[in-house]
């Protein structure tokens, strides 16, 4: 049985690429949610006013990956203190969110925030969120990493270290790393 969990944590081409190479994942499509224009365009997203945030909708085997778990290599590979942002990405659009399914996934991710901030300094800024109608992003927007990424420098500078850090705190759930 496949559960879904729906996470925001900047540039969606970015936590798209880390979330393919999980252990038990076995979807993840990169989409809109949490605005209030219906069936945005990424141009209208990427303009910042549709309320929309880029994220990820991840299907994954909870047998093989708990939620909990998802969660905390979300929080890993991504800072969740850059409140609107991440990294040169700016805007409401590229805030750090949750989109719980249910009322389990909204305990678990108190939890996962609660967790994370042992790891951080600053305040986790992350926000758990209703959930909301879930808009795939455009066709060229899907498995980018694999088709086009790797000639966007943005992305060759970005996902790299992405993926490194999963490879290295979560070597036993990185399919690349098992692998080698």
């Amino acid at each position: 049985m496949t559960d879904y969990a729906i996470v925001a944590g900047g540039c969606f081409w970015c936590t798209e690429a880390v979330f393919k190479d999980v252990i038990g994942v076995e979807s993840v499509e990169s989409g809109y949610i949490g605005g209030h224009v219906a069936n945005p365009t990424y141009k209208q997203v990427c303009g910042g006013d549709t309320g929309h945030a880029e994220a990820i909708r991840i299907g994954f085997d909870p047998e093989q990956l708990s939620y909990g778990d998802l969660l905390d290599i979300f929080f890993a590979t991504h800072d969740p203190t850059q409140l609107n942002r991440q990294g040169n990405d700016v805007g409401t659009q590229y805030r750090s969110a949750i989109f719980p399914t249910t009322v389990m996934q909204e305990e678990q991710a108190n939890e996962a925030i609660a967790r994370a901030q042992t790891d951080h300094s600053q305040p986790i800024v992350t926000t758990i969120e209703d959930l909301a109608e879930w808009y795939p992003a455009e066709g060229y927007h899907q498995d980018y990493w694999e088709t086009s990424g790797r000639s966007n420098p943005y992305c060759m500078a970005v996902i790299p270290p992405k993926l490194q850090k999963l490879r290295k705190s979560f070597a036993a759930r990185s399919k690349a790393a098992v692998e080698a």
